[in-house]
């Protein structure tokens, strides 16, 4: 059953799931679809055309799939995807895509957006990630699974950060975090391995030591990006993990923070 509070809105076109719930003072505009067991409390704002999966979460003034703040932005018809079972929290704000930017803002699933954290235009979240209250994302940014990122960082248009990775509480990031790095500073550098994450994540004791070996190749070996790669993939033919890097850094047009 729907629980919608009398003194919220709910605009004709709205398609809202089962068992979703909404507070008093709460907006979902007409393009908007709510996927079944969502809850938004009192005074949220959900509108473009923004498409929510189940069991999502959203807490007093969030907004949700407002216009980008781009001057570039003309009123295109682009677009908001957020998955399953994200929480975000008082005051956290994400936008739409722009058509220059491939038309769509996409969120996955079990994400955690703490208090007033930003998600520009274009940017690609995927699974299981953190941010912390003030983190905030430019446009056009990836984040991969399982990445952490601290309290009142910033993130510099179009970076892409890795899975496991943890960017450290204060942080300006500028160029793209490699997986499995723990980094922070002004401007952030890795400067070493994200042991908690990946402890947290059940990697073994082996694929520890194997992932410190392969970042103090490539951080600490003073070899260029491409001659570490050589190294790595001849000492690591077989590994999972270097391959992952592998793939991160082919995908990477900012280079490496390193």
């Amino acid at each position: 059953m729907l629980e919608i509070h009398d003194k919220a809105i709910v605009e004709d076109g709205a398609e809202l799931g089962r068992d979703v719930t909404i507070g008093p003072y709460s907006y979902v505009g007409s393009e908007v679809k709510i996927g079944d067991s969502s809850r938004i409390r009192e005074h949220v704002i959900i509108k473009g055309r923004t498409q929510i999966g189940r069991n999502n979460q959203f807490w007093p003034f969030a907004s949700i799939g407002t216009d980008p703040q781009d001057l570039k932005f003309r009123g295109e018809k682009a677009e908001l995807i957020i998955g399953d079972a994200n929480n975000f929290r008082e005051y956290s704000n994400v936008s739409i895509g722009t058509a220059h930017g491939g038309g769509r803002t996409v969120i996955g699933n079990n994400n955690l957006f703490m208090v007033s954290t930003h998600i520009a235009h274009d940017c690609i979240i995927r699974d299981n990630c953190i941010f912390s209250n003030s983190a905030s994302l430019a446009g056009h940014i990836e984040v991969d699974s399982h990445a952490v990122i601290g309290g009142m960082c910033g993130l510099h248009q179009f970076v892409k950060v890795g899975a496991y990775t943890m960017l450290g509480g204060g942080s300006i990031l500028v160029k793209d975090l490699p997986p499995f790095t723990l980094a922070h500073g002004n401007h952030a550098r890795a400067v070493g391995i994200n042991v908690v994450g990946l402890k947290r994540a059940d990697f073994s004791s082996e694929k520890l030591r194997e992932i410190r070996s392969i970042f103090k190749i490539l951080f600490l070996s003073n070899l260029t990006v491409d001659d570490a790669r050589a190294v790595i993939g001849d000492k690591f033919p077989h590994s999972d993990e270097a391959k992952s890097l592998f793939s991160f850094i082919e995908r990477s047009t900012r280079g490496l923070a390193r």
